[in-house]
């Protein structure tokens, strides 16, 4: 069964910082690009980093370019996304997705 679990998440003061796991089984992880998104209340659902299969590349867009930082351990089939500097409106739910697998999401406030 394939299957992506996203931990995690949670209440944040402006400016703080969280680190976001994605557990994933099914499938060949080593061989998969995986990706984080996050969806906010109301708004489209926004892709916010990229990672290769290897780990060779990433990408961001240019909202969190500086602040996130994407990895993986493909011995452990985990992916993270380590956030710092959050702001209020990156309030969201954040998801992981290896193509057409999605997770469940975790929440994520930044509130003071």
């Amino acid at each position: 069964q394939v299957r992506l679990v996203e931990s995690g998440g949670g209440l944040v003061q402006p400016g703080g910082s969280l680190r976001l796991s994605c557990a994933a089984s099914g499938f060949t992880f080593s061989a998969t690009d995986m990706r984080w998104y996050r969806q906010a209340p109301g708004k489209a659902r926004e892709l916010l980093a990229l990672i290769t299969s290897s780990g060779g590349t990433t990408s961001y867009t240019d909202s969190v370019k500086g602040r996130f930082t994407i990895s993986r351990d493909n011995a452990k089939n985990t992916m993270d996304l380590q956030m710092n500097s959050l702001r209020p409106e990156e309030t969201a739910m954040y998801s992981c997705s290896a193509g057409v697998v999605w997770g469940q999401g975790t929440q994520v406030t930044v509130s003071s």
